[in-house]
């Protein structure tokens, strides 16, 4: 007789039965179980009162449970919130939708190929381990980082369970990469998920297949287990997953402390001018346009680590754009507000220190815009007031821009959109979107170490900005999906157009430096050093920075990590760059300073507005303002 599954169970029912079933173990059958994949350690069932304390332990869980559901229902009957829930998985499913269809395991002779490889593997294990003697040390057949501590190899139970997985991790890994009949965006989604659904079931991530989690519980009677599920529901409050001790930090005190004053003022961002530290400074000052999927102090972060405050130690005038965070006020804003507020900007610095050009970087997706702002420049007769331009791992070509490009087809596209109903898109979607990217690094590790652990939070400061979200308009969003990486129409002279100005990057004829980072999984260096293709008239140079998206570009000299490669001569291609190129140890900042400064060589004294809120001189508020803290 086949039972039909209930229809209406709800999580908390789920939650309940399991919570139930557990404090209702069999105290023998619970023993003895524990005992084979756990010898040696006291057993929490082995005397009446251990009992009774474990059956304490799992009634907590189920109380903070229950009182976690009845908050939520109460949200839910009250007005609706400005930002939606994140707590309901079903927000996410429509991303995952078509990813799986092309699945290989629902072949008949994949499951029993998989079926006979998993026989085999036990015969193996059998006989490595003589039914659970080791008398010797086991040579298992596949490594891997997440179950390298001894006791994943010591216990013939947890052994088994871990080289199981990945034996059929293996297996459906390669499955995917050789399905054939699928056009190639489709098979590359087909790898992501996959890699995303066998990261996500590997069994370091659940209590009962994971050692270290048991005896950790063991060890501390259950409280770990208590802690780490209320790391887990003040997560689901606030919809994002945490990283780091969010009590460690301030910002504008511990972090974004540079000293300086807001300038100006815009309905999408405010103007911060950093104060000088050196006597002269050189001629033409500094704006640095920061991505707004981000806060702009992945810049300014610790004194130690500061991009901001090392360039205005160097004797840079420096300003910085710092963002709004869009609400639905911001429903229409588009390409051409970004674009705008970026001339502005510029056109503002002019005008306070009486300059003719100013220097500019562009971070990652302002990096982008800021490719369109010199075309748009170029067209208009107006070069000039760019002295030059640096990037920031950013990309103008779209054709190979690695694995974001998975959530980029219509589908996807259009699920991403039902979730800006409100004329924004939630910061955290994004900030979500960003970790699957890295899901081992940034979600498992942290679910482990924090849910299941029960650990405290370190305090990071890069891991504290990395949670601190920014809201995106939603129509912007929407046509830089389909315009730039569906279409990729920015490297299409003049399809694209803003400020009614035709986009072609050709035009631009403004000295550039273009900065990529080896390891980079979000705007991959073969996709930034296409960049030097579209600028045919700019005199360039490219660096290649080590590390990644986001410590390739904060890798401040006193740190003395990582390295930097450049390349005398040409290079048509990204393998004849590395082919040809010079290593250098430590950070790429010197060299840029260096580039700058044959742009650049007259000094200025620090005086007058270079020195802002100075006698005079009238400001908005101290750096870094209010935008950076409003959500």
């Amino acid at each position: 007789m086949v039972t039909k599954a209930p229809t209406d169970t709800t999580s908390g029912d789920i939650f309940s039965q399991m919570i139930d079933t557990m404090v209702k173990l069999p105290t023998q059958a619970g023993q003895q179980w524990l005992d084979s994949v756990m010898p040696g350690l006291s057993l929490p069932f082995s005397t009446p009162q251990e009992a009774s304390h474990w059956a304490e332990i799992m009634g907590k869980l189920q109380t903070m449970w229950l009182d976690f559901q009845n908050e939520q229902a109460r949200k839910l009957t009250a007005e609706k919130p400005a930002i939606p829930t994140m707590s309901d998985p079903a927000s996410w499913m429509g991303l995952m939708e078509g990813w799986f269809n092309l699945s290989p395991l629902a072949r008949p002779a994949v499951q029993q190929k998989l079926w006979t490889d998993s026989l085999n593997l036990w015969g193996k294990m059998v006989s490595q381990y003589g039914l659970g003697t080791k008398d010797q040390p086991v040579d298992l057949p596949r490594q891997d980082k997440r179950f390298a501590d001894p006791r994943w190899r010591d216990n013939p139970f947890f052994a088994l369970i871990h080289q199981a997985y990945l034996m059929v991790a293996e297996e459906i890994t390669a499955m995917a990469d050789t399905v054939e009949g699928v056009d190639p965006v489709k098979k590359e989604q087909l790898r992501f998920a996959t890699r995303a659904l066998l990261d996500a079931l590997s069994p370091d991530h659940f209590p009962l297949t994971n050692p270290i989690v048991m005896q950790r519980a063991l060890e501390t009677k259950g409280e770990s287990l208590i802690k780490g599920f209320s790391h887990l529901l003040d997560d689901l409050r606030r919809g994002q997953l945490t990283h780091t001790d969010n009590q460690a930090f301030t910002v504008g005190e511990t972090i974004a402390a540079t000293p300086g004053k807001v300038v100006f003022e815009h309905p999408m961002f405010q103007l911060i001018q950093y104060s000088p530290s050196t006597e002269k400074v050189g001629q033409i000052p500094l704006v640095i346009f920061p991505p707004w999927i981000n806060r702009f102090y992945i810049l300014d972060l610790s004194p130690q680590k500061s991009f901001v405050k090392w360039a205005v130690d160097q004797g840079i005038t420096t300003f910085m754009v710092s963002w709004k965070s869009a609400d639905a006020s911001m429903a229409e804003v588009t390409w051409d507000h970004y674009i705008a507020c970026q001339l502005e900007a510029i056109e503002v610095i002019r005008e306070r220190l009486k300059v003719p050009s100013v220097h500019t970087i562009g971070y990652c997706v302002a990096g982008t815009t800021l490719a369109a702002t010199l075309a748009i420049l170029a067209r208009r007769g107006m070069a000039d007031r760019v002295a030059s331009a640096t990037f920031f791992t950013a990309q103008v070509d779209f054709e190979k821009a690695g694995d974001l490009k998975n959530f980029i087809d219509d589908q996807q596209i259009a699920t991403i959109a039902s979730l800006g109903k409100e004329g924004f898109i939630d910061g955290r979607y994004l900030a979500a979107t960003f970790n699957l990217l890295r899901p081992n690094d940034l979600i498992w590790s942290y679910v482990v170490n924090n849910y299941l652990m029960g650990n405290d939070y370190r305090p990071f400061d890069l891991l504290y900005w990395n949670g601190d979200t920014t809201n995106l308009p939603a129509k912007w969003h929407h046509a830089y999906l389909c315009d730039l990486y569906r279409d990729n129409r920015l490297v299409q002279p003049d399809s694209l157009e803003a400020l009614g100005t035709p986009i072609d990057l050709g035009d631009i004829t403004t000295p550039c430096y273009i900065q990529a980072g080896r390891e980079d999984h979000i705007a991959p260096p073969e996709s930034v050093w296409r960049m030097n293709s579209f600028l045919p008239h700019a005199d360039k140079q490219f660096v290649l920075a080590g590390s990644g998206h986001i410590a390739g570009v904060v890798n401040p000299p006193a740190a003395k990590k990582y390295q930097y490669w450049t390349h005398e001569g040409p290079a048509h291609t990204l393998d004849d760059f590395i082919a040809g190129a010079k290593e250098t140890q430590g950070s790429w900042w010197p060299h840029w300073r260096a580039w700058l400064a044959q742009l650049d060589a007259d000094t200025v004294p620090a005086k007058g507005k270079r020195a802002p809120g100075g006698r005079g001189d009238t400001v908005i508020e101290d750096a870094p303002g209010r935008y950076v803290k409003e959500h």
